[in-house]
């Protein structure tokens, strides 16, 4: 039996690879919301290829590594670490406080973070990297991805390289259950965190489901400006987190 809270009976599918909802969707659960975890983005990590394994060898000549998510400061330090000791002398940078602190739990005290935000755009907004000219920065991400932070480093005089830890899949998710939830009227918000999340959500739920009665809920507006969420009743734009996530699921709640 769903338990009495602030979102209690408020149908919730969370999209995120699997071990990454089980904090959110308890969280949840606990404030009343039926949740239903389809992951829509799967997190795979490859083998460095010739050019990222170059450029961790030059690690100690860097100045600056900056880490665009939680999973590249996974796989890329883990990555790091295989091709030798981390050089105490380079500074490691997080996007968002989510990415710093799964630094922090690797080990790292002091990380450069933006204190508000959590995009590419707060991070260059940071202090520690405005003056970087002739300074060497490496940016740990997934395979592709926005060139945004490279092209305003190297704008501001820095030289820059990649290494490419993980990529991003489409998993083989089955959305008969999903289906079933939305014909019975369950479902009243989907959280994605990405573009890329939504565009796979909508093709693994397939062609026939419908969610002009179903809220989008995402972290970022250039997510809700994306073409593929005008699928959906309407867009949400939370901040980062679970806290962030509960409120606008309540403010929701009360709308609704």
């Amino acid at each position: 039996m769903t338990p009495a809270g602030p979102l209690s009976g408020l149908g919730v599918v969370l999209t995120r690879p699997r071990a990454q909802c089980e904090a959110i969707a308890s969280a949840l659960e606990a404030r009343g919301a039926r949740v239903i975890i389809f992951p829509a983005l799967d997190i795979v990590p490859v083998a460095p290829a010739p050019a990222s394994l170059e450029t961790l060898a030059s690690l100690p000549a860097t100045s600056i590594a900056i880490f665009v998510s939680a999973n590249a400061a996974e796989h890329g330090v883990a990555a790091a670490r295989r091709a030798g000791p981390w050089p105490p002398a380079v500074a490691v940078a997080g996007v968002g406080q989510a990415t710093a602190a799964a630094l922090r739990e690797a080990g790292f005290a002091r990380v450069i973070a933006p204190a508000a935000g959590f995009d590419s755009e707060s991070l260059l907004a940071c202090p520690e990297l405005q003056d970087v000219r002739g300074r060497r920065i490496v940016i740990f991400r997934g395979v592709g991805g926005r060139e945004h932070l490279r092209t305003t480093l190297e704008g501001r005089g820095a030289t820059v390289a990649y290494v490419e830890c993980y990529r991003r899949e489409r998993p083989a998710s089955d959305p008969a259950a999903l289906h079933a939830a939305l014909a019975r009227g369950e479902i009243d918000a989907v959280h994605a965190m990405s573009a890329e999340t939504v565009d796979n959500f909508l093709v693994l739920a397939g062609s026939g489901a419908a969610w002009s009665r179903v809220a989008l809920v995402v972290p970022h507006p250039a997510i809700a400006r994306h073409g593929a969420s005008a699928s959906f009743g309407r867009t949400v734009v939370c901040g980062p987190g679970i806290a962030s996530l509960v409120e606008a699921l309540q403010n929701l709640r009360k709308a609704s």
